[in-house]
Parts: structure tokens; C-alpha cells; sequence
């Protein structure tokens, strides 16, 4: 078919124009996914992924999220989310390769106590300055990467427990390539020789970052060995287990002490869950340290239509098992049976490694706030296992910046001081959930 060249071409159809770049709907649909994290917990949001929970199908990009969409793990909004790319190590490597200085042989280099959110974000922050610093990670546990805060929703989510772990931390040292020394308790700081000693042998370090955590503290009348502690993923394995499926087995009534942030959390999940729940708290509402928030008061109009029992102003005197039961008996002579007790009374730093290099301790690991240094210059400290001035820091926003600041300081960059901000706490109980100051 021939044409008359005196003719105009037709013009395209949508107002495309031939000499112009693709729209900007095509150039998406063509962009490779990218990936953000929030700040405030380190949920990771995958456009490819998406959050079909939250209503967000896979494929859906991160600047068409409706602006009242909220993390799944603390609630915030869309603009706590920044660009996040995953650490590569052959990346970094080839980044590094004319810059960075061939570790001496046999050097000790970094080791980290702890595989949590706070050690794996060391690691992965000492990565990024340094392809080739030796780095050793010692944990008691697997070493799994995972993010804690979906404890207290998972059973709303119907999220199986084995589906919890995001990467296996033997994948997760291959990737940085690192030394993971898994189910290996660090037992002992000798900072005059800077060794650590561990159940499996003797490590030296030119630096030390104690990343362990802190954990669930026990009452003095809740016997160990008669509640569960649920502050990592094992424990919480492990009384899912325990628990069983409502379908098959039933509910439970479960007693849970303590009404703080945990303990909340967990009533009103487990309690979606199936299971029957009694909140006990010296207190006389959930959540009294928000009390002129109107918390408590929230949660519990929130709770009506669940099965939670919320009993204040009671003091714990004793727990013991009957008949393969468990009844707690209160100070004022109330008496509850369950068929499991957890005790979610707050969470206390551990001070046996501290001690054993006599660090200075002020409510936790006292550190230096700006470079998260302790009393000894060779060794660093972070999560919730540090204090600063005198004021524990235990929520996940705040690790990544610590991180960022230990590992400057450790590899002499450009420094990157951490600055404490005062936190905001967003409350995960799926049924009316909270954010406080």
C-alpha cells in the first residue's frame, strides 16, 4: 500500500508521541522492583512482593501505596519507608577493590556477640565499609534472620512459625561472608588480652560490638521452669508447638502476668488466635506507663468482643502445677488456672559479660552516645542490651543508626554520630493498634 508523503503520519493514539520517552506507566512496568524499609522497625517492603495482607497485591510500587497504607509490623505510614538495596558482597568487593586495605594475615578483627536484629545490622554495616574485615559472629542460637516484632501478630496473620525466618543465618554469613559460630555461648571478656571465651574455644578480637540483647525478666514467684519467656524465635516456636492448632486440640486458656507492651501484644494476638486469655497486671489497666495517652483504656474497649480477661491490681504470690494445670495464686487470694503461663514482666539486661570485663554498667551497658563506645575503647555496645545516660534503649528503630556510628568509628570513616531521639512506640494489637509517645 502506498502512501502520499504529503500526508501528516496519524497521530498515536493517548496522546503518545513517537519522538517522546515512554509514559511513565510503561517505564514502571519496566523498572526492575525495588525495595524500602521502614525506619521506625526494618520491615523491608518488596514492590514484587507486595503486602496482600495489608491490601496491597504483588507488583504493587512503592509510589502507588495509598497514603494511609501502614507497616505490618508497627503501623506506620508510607513516609517512614526509604530506599533500601540489599548488601551484596561481590558488590562490595568490586567497590572496594582499590580502596580497601588487604587485612593482615591472621588478623582477629570484629566479633559480635548476639545474632539478632542489632548483630546482623552490625555485620551488614562493617560490610559495607570494608569487603574484607574479618568479622565473627557468635550466638547461643541458630542465627536465623527474622523480624522480631511478628511474634506478637503471628498467629493473628495465621503465619506459620516456620515462616517467620527471612533467611537462615548460615545463608546470612555466606552472604556477607562472615564466621558464624552458632549455639555457642559467649562466657567470659578478657579485655587484657582482648580474647572472648566461648563453649567453643578462645576467640581474639581487635574489636568487640556486644549485640546480645536483653531478656524477659522473671519474678521472683514464677518458677522457670513453669512459664514460657517469649523474646526470640526458638521460645516462640516452641509454645506454638505447644499450643497446637485451635482446630484440632481446642483452645487454651492461657495466663499471661504482665500488661506492658508485650504482654499486650501477645493477649491480643494469641487471643484472635482462639485461645482464652487472662491478662494479670499490678497495675489497674493494660499499657500504665501510657496512661495519660488513655491506653488501657482503648485497649480495653477494644477487647471486648475478645476472649481476654483483663485483671488489675494483683500481685503474683505463687505458681504451681496441678493435676498438669497451672494455677497462679494472687497476694489477695485469687486463684486462676491455665494451661500455659507466660510471664511478659519487662525485659532486663544480662550483666555477666559486662562484668567479666569490668565495663561500666548504669542500668545497662553504659555507653558513649555518640559512638556507642563502653568504658573500654576496644569494645562497643548496642540494642537493647545497652543503657544511655542511664536510660535503656530497647526498640528496633534506633539499631540501624547505631550500627551505622559503631561501624564508622570501627573502620575510621567519616564519622556518623548516633543521636538518641525520644521513641514512638506503635502498639501492634491488631484490634485497635496504638501509637504513643
Amino acid at each position: 500500500m502506498s502512501t502520499d508523503p504529503s500526508m501528516p503520519l496519524p497521530t498515536p493514539p493517548f496522546g503518545l508521541s513517537l519522538s517522546k520517552p515512554l509514559p511513565t506507566a510503561v517505564e514502571s512496568a519496566l523498572a526492575p522492583w525495588q525495595q524500602y524499609i521502614c525506619d521506625a522497625c526494618g520491615y523491608i517492603y518488596n514492590e514484587a512482593d507486595g503486602d496482600p495482607d495489608g491490601g496491597l497485591a504483588p507488583g504493587t510500587r512503592y509510589a502507588d501505596i495509598p497514603d494511609d497504607w501502614a507497616c505490618p509490623l508497627c503501623g506506620v505510614t508510607k513516609a517512614d519507608f526509604t530506599p533500601y538495596t540489599p548488601p551484596s558482597r561481590d558488590a562490595l568487593r568490586a567497590g572496594l577493590a582499590h580502596s580497601a586495605p588487604v587485612a593482615p594475615r591472621g588478623a582477629a578483627g570484629v566479633v559480635i556477640v548476639g545474632a539478632g536484629r542489632a548483630g546482623w545490622q552490625m555485620a551488614e554495616a562493617l560490610r559495607a565499609l570494608d569487603a574484607r574485615l574479618p568479622i565473627t559472629v557468635v550466638t547461643a542460637c541458630a542465627g536465623d534472620v527474622y523480624d522480631k516484632p511478628m511474634l506478637s501478630i503471628a498467629m493473628a496473620r495465621r503465619t506459620a512459625p516456620d515462616a517467620l525466618v527471612k533467611e537462615s543465618g548460615a545463608a546470612a554469613a555466606a552472604r556477607l561472608n562472615v564466621r558464624l559460630l552458632s549455639h555457642t555461648h559467649a562466657v567470659r571478656i578478657c579485655a587484657d588480652t582482648n580474647q572472648l571465651r566461648t563453649t567453643r574455644g578462645v576467640l581474639r578480637f581487635d574489636r568487640l560490638v556486644l549485640a546480645h540483647g536483653a531478656q524477659a525478666a522473671l519474678p521472683p514467684t514464677l518458677p522457670a521452669a513453669l512459664c514460657w519467656r517469649i523474646n526470640h524465635l526458638a521460645a516462640y516456636q516452641k509454645l506454638r508447638a505447644a499450643l497446637g492448632k485451635v482446630d484440632e486440640t481446642g483452645p487454651q486458656d492461657i495466663a499471661i502476668v504482665g500488661a506492658g507492651l508485650i504482654g499486650s501484644e501477645l493477649a491480643n494476638d494469641l487471643a484472635l488466635g482462639g485461645h482464652r486469655v487472662t491478662l494479670l497486671d499490678v497495675q489497674t489497666e493494660p499499657l500504665a506507663r501510657w496512661s495519660a495517652e488513655g491506653a488501657g483504656s482503648q485497649l480495653l474497649d477494644a477487647w471486648k468482643d475478645l476472649t481476654i480477661r483483663f485483671v488489675g491490681g494483683v500481685q503474683v504470690a505463687q505458681l504451681e502445677q496441678v493435676a498438669g494445670r497451672y494455677r497462679i495464686t494472687t497476694a489477695c487470694g485469687q486463684r486462676f488456672a491455665a494451661d500455659q503461663v507466660i510471664a511478659a514482666a519487662g525485659l532486663a539486661t544480662p550483666p555477666r559479660l559486662a562484668q567479666s570485663a569490668d565495663l561500666l554498667w548504669d542500668n545497662g551497658i553504659a555507653v558513649d552516645p555518640a559512638n556507642l563506645k563502653t568504658s573500654n575503647e576496644r569494645i562497643h555496645a548496642m540494642g537493647d542490651c545497652i543503657a544511655v545516660n542511664g536510660q535503656p534503649s530497647r526498640f528496633i528503630e534506633p539499631i540501624a543508626r547505631q550500627a551505622r556510628a559503631i561501624a564508622a568509628d570501627i573502620c575510621g570513616t567519616t564519622p556518623a554520630p548516633y543521636e538518641p531521639r525520644a521513641a514512638v512506640v506503635r502498639v501492634k494489637t491488631t484490634s485497635r493498634p496504638l501509637t504513643l509517645h
